[in-house]
């Protein structure tokens, strides 16, 4: 998993790479993704994570994490712009599918 990590013209400060996860999983905190943006000023960022199968679909856990993030992010003032799933050949863009903001 990465954090593309932006200002306030949205554009990038950093990107961080946060997790590597295990064959079927990848334990995230969303402390540790909002303390990486709150140590780096960033006021926005989009989170980038691929799945070993290749398969872009987002799983129930890709959408509770991105309903989970965008909540805390607002406490902190860090807009989560987007949650991206990746392969090689596509993506998938939560937030263009409305899944985990509401």
């Amino acid at each position: 998993m990465r954090l593309l990590l932006l200002n306030t013209k949205n554009r990038l400060i950093t990107a961080v790479t946060l997790y590597n996860g295990t064959t079927s999983a990848c334990h995230v905190r969303i402390a540790e993704i909002l303390r990486e943006a709150v140590r780096h000023n960033a006021v926005a960022l989009i989170v980038v994570h691929n799945h070993l199968s290749g398969a872009v679909e987002p799983s129930p856990e890709d959408v509770q994490l991105t309903r989970d993030l965008v909540r805390a992010g607002q406490l902190l003032d860090v807009n989560v712009l987007d949650h991206l799933v990746v392969s090689k050949d596509a993506y998938t863009s939560l937030r263009e599918r409305g899944l985990g903001w509401a």
